[in-house]
């Protein structure tokens, strides 16, 4: 060890990042493919885009995060860029670009990390791995229930069993706040305290607001009102908001749509849901279960985003969490198969050109090989004791030109073989 350049602090890693190796690397990658496979298979074509852009394709304009909450840094023509907070504005660039003169629906999915700047020792990952798909040029309920009954799909093909995917409409508290005669300032205030859930600060700070009691008692109980379509007759009764109306029926549409899918007992309505993205123009949904306070998966409609790039059309989309989903699983102790286990050859100097045929014929039937020439220094034991730290089923042991052992790791045996015989053995196997 160089102790003039060797550091400990700089074997850490910043805070709200982290590495992933091993298993759990794998299992990640595993839930990614299942997922991305469900969502190839409702006809979505991938797209990848870049992980920093511009500033202003993030901007307060287009309804993302916070600048506070991004990662600025400049180029060299000192142009303000930032790691992507999300990848829907970087689709809908994307779209308009590439797009622009397609009318009928554009089907896209993606994976890839957003990086967000969140306060230090709140336990938040400040980067996160999203697989997800966009519909775009597509305004019916069908496709809202849609992009619901593929996100439920994914999540069950992940092995998740309990969870439930929350919908609302962001037409509902549009259209409640349109009839309180709130400034928009005043607007923008009482929809944090409901995003909150904070019913008690809500209440306090519309009591002395010329706000319609019906309005200010429906606004009181938003956060109160999901699991029941029962909720939807009780707030038809209170608003009388075209824009409030046409989302109660939007959400009626949708749900039924579900019931035709057979997916309807994962869904629950909430009339109080409430996106921090002001981009959502129509249906927003979450999937919840148990294991972590943060959900899933989120998605909605943002029927007005794409224009701001100069591309007028409809859209609706989801992103699923693994890093969450991960969590869930782990503490709902559910066990993810990865059939990643592999096998060594190990071989004396002199077997090499033997070894590196014999790895590549066995490789080309689909094994994982791991090749590694063995020392003077280290008996036979040192590599067993590493294969079994490092999962693999079986070493091939190539001792000269005619004779190997096979060590079968998990049964503890040992087996001579013949060189020649090897490739038989295996591909019997």
């Amino acid at each position: 060890m160089n102790n003039n350049f060797y550091h400990p602090e700089l074997l850490q890693t910043p805070e709200g990042v982290r590495d992933i190796y091993g298993n759990e690397c794998a299992v990640k990658n595993h839930i990614q493919d299942n997922i991305h496979g469900v969502i190839r298979s409702y006809g979505f074509d991938d797209i990848q885009t870049p992980s920093f852009e511009y500033f202003d394709i993030f901007n307060k304009e287009r309804g993302t995060v916070a600048s506070n909450e991004m990662f600025k840094f400049f180029d060299r023509d000192n142009n303000t860029l930032v790691l992507r907070p999300d990848i829907t504005p970087s689709i809908a660039r994307s779209i308009a670009k590439y797009y622009e003169d397609e009318i009928l629906p554009v089907r896209l999915c993606y994976a890839g990390n957003t990086y967000i700047n969140n306060y230090s020792h709140q336990g938040k990952f400040k980067e996160v791995t999203q697989v997800g798909a966009e519909l775009i040029n597509d305004d019916t309920s069908d496709a809202d229930a849609e992009m619901i009954a593929m996100t439920i799909e994914c999540l069950i093909k992940t092995g998740l069993k309990e969870f439930q995917v929350d919908i609302g409409h962001a037409g509902l508290f549009n259209g409640l706040a349109e009839s309180t005669n709130l400034t928009p300032i005043q607007i923008k205030e009482l929809k944090e305290l409901l995003i909150n859930k904070n019913v008690f600060a809500a209440e306090q700070y519309l009591s002395d607001k010329d706000v319609p009691s019906d309005i200010k008692e429906l606004l009181i109980r938003l956060p109160e009102m999901f699991g029941s379509t029962d909720y939807i007759s009780y707030a038809k009764e209170k608003c009388s908001s075209e824009e409030f109306l046409k989302a109660i029926e939007r959400l009626k549409k949708i749900y039924k749509i579900i019931e035709s899918y057979g997916l309807s007992q994962y869904v629950n309505c909430d009339l109080g849901m409430i996106s921090g993205y002001d981009y959502y123009t129509g249906i927003i949904f979450r999937a919840y279960t148990y294991g972590t306070g943060e959900p899933v998966a989120t998605g909605g409609r943002y029927d007005r985003l794409l224009s701001q790039f100069g591309h007028d059309g409809a859209a609706v989309g989801v992103a699923i969490c693994i890093d969450q989903l991960m969590i869930a699983m782990q503490r709902q102790k559910i066990d993810v198969a990865v059939c990643e286990a592999g096998n060594m050859i190990l071989y004396v100097p002199d077997e090499r050109m033997s070894a590196i045929s014999t790895a590549s014929r066995l490789r080309s039937l689909g094994n994982r090989i791991s090749m590694i020439r063995k020392s003077s220094k280290k008996t036979l034991d040192d590599y067993i004791g590493y294969a079994l730290r490092n999962g693999f089923e079986k070493i091939i042991f190539i001792e000269d030109a005619e004779n190997a052992c096979i060590i079968y790791l998990k049964e503890g045996r040992k087996e001579s073989i013949m060189v020649s015989d090897i490739l038989k053995t295996e591909a019997d196997i």
